[in-house]
């Protein structure tokens, strides 16, 4: 009897080890937006202190951890069509960075997406700046943007597409990437830049240059990725952004991972996420690249890791962090770094538990510079998505000081809502 009582009190506290606490933030109401997109960023200066953006204008800020959360809604005379962004810089500051629509009328607007708006708040997340913008070049697109920070330093940067027309299907018409930085915390930006010397098409599809993402080192090198006619692409600057590769790097192929089709999803990105280890280890200087594809077939869809050592010159092989037998459906992930430790997180939608359309998230870990993962599930429960109904483009996830915090979407008989839950390293510790 005693035996058996210890045993039972061991898989008591593996579960509540495992079991992490999921957060509500919000959920679609009748009439009111879907919350679909989103983001989340910690304060630099103040860990408690954690801001999610979410669906086309709207903020929600916790100062005490996540036990509870506040509501702002942003304004800007340059409108606001979701995609959101938002970082945190080494004062504490948020940026809350979306895509335009002055008219507020969508797609039926003549302005809409004339520009990237960076929106600024510097009380937590309360109140917000009515906002700077960037790329404004007419009648040309602008859209999925990503933005970033320096790790020393109040210089923030934002790369983006910029399509000649978006949607347009003619092969004619060019997507590009473009990047702009601002060396005074968002209040002015350089004229935009383009990285890439192979256009994409304007169709949001597979061959659209599009997933732009940068990633900053210590010294200030910085570090681009994007996807283009299946192919990830790779640039850098050593120059703080003034001059850039002259050609390209193709450092991998995406099998159908531009828009992959994942069943009851109605639209999903497998684009790159890219980052650096500025943290105090032995990986500090590392790259690390993360995306989904379906090289392994249609019905497998997987996460892979690559990483390199030399700044972008070679990188490794893929390595899949999902260990599941193969067959089902990995998708939509996130990566990022704790910059205070050096460890890498990843999150993402998971099946593998089922032979439905049921979906669970779990969060992949490494301690050791991305050598070796762990998977935990980090949803309490899981959700069936429909796929009429308009569901996330991506998902995010931050990590600071020990502190890692995902945020997702998920959709209950076709209500979509959005989750965060809150860990600490030591929790993920305990439960290897």
């Amino acid at each position: 009897m005693r035996g058996l009582l210890v045993t039972l009190f061991c898989l008591a506290e593996a579960s509540a080890i495992a079991q992490f606490r999921n957060i509500k933030l919000t959920e679609a109401s009748a009439g009111a937006q879907i919350p679909q997109s989103v983001s989340i960023a910690i304060n630099q200066k103040e860990q408690k202190n954690i801001l999610a953006g979410i669906g086309l204008n709207t903020a929600k800020y916790t100062l005490d951890s996540g036990r509870t959360w506040n509501e702002s809604i942003l304004e800007s005379p340059f409108g606001g069509y979701g995609n959101p962004t938002v970082i945190s810089d080494i004062k504490g500051h948020f940026y809350y960075f979306h895509r335009s629509d002055p008219g507020g009328l969508g797609p039926n607007n003549e302005g809409w997406l004339d520009r990237i708006v960076c929106q600024k708040s510097e009380d937590g997340g309360k109140t917000w700046s009515t906002g700077t913008s960037v790329g404004n070049n007419p009648p040309k697109d602008q859209d999925k943007q990503w933005a970033t920070v320096h790790p020393k330093k109040q210089i923030i940067y934002t790369s983006w597409t910029q399509f000649d027309s978006y949607g347009l299907k003619d092969t004619n018409c060019h997507s590009n990437i473009l990047f702009s930085m601002s060396t005074n915390a968002g209040s002015k930006w350089t004229k935009p830049i383009q990285l890439n010397q192979t256009p994409g098409e304007c169709m949001d599809d597979n061959n659209a240059a599009m997933g732009a993402m940068t990633a900053v080192a210590m010294d200030g090198r910085i570090f681009a990725t994007w996807a283009a006619r299946g192919t990830i692409f790779f640039d850098r600057s050593y120059d703080t952004g003034e001059t850039w590769l002259t050609n390209d790097i193709a450092i991998g192929k995406e099998a159908n991972a531009g828009v992959i089709n994942i069943p009851g999803i109605s639209r999903h990105s497998g684009t790159p996420i890219l980052m650096v280890n500025n943290g105090p280890s032995r990986a500090h200087g590392n790259l690390y690249i993360v995306h989904a594809d379906q090289k392994n077939g249609e019905k497998d869809t997987d996460i892979w890791f690559l990483r390199s050592v030399n700044r972008g010159d070679n990188w490794t092989l893929p390595l899949r962090i999902n260990f599941d037998e193969p067959g089902k459906h990995q998708f939509m992930p996130s990566m990022t770094v704790d910059q205070t430790t050096g460890s890498i997180y990843i999150v993402y939608y998971d099946r593998r538990a089922y032979d439905d359309l049921r979906t669970d998230v779990y969060l992949a870990y490494s301690f050791d510079g991305g050598s070796s993962f762990r998977e935990v599930k980090i949803s309490e429960t899981p959700f069936v998505p429909n796929e009429s109904k308009p569901f996330a483009d991506y998902i995010n996830i931050v990590a600071i000081g020990g502190i890692i915090t995902p945020i997702w979407t998920r959709m209950d008989d076709g209500v979509s809502s959005v989750w965060t839950t809150v860990i600490k390293d030591s929790e993920l510790s305990r439960a290897k």
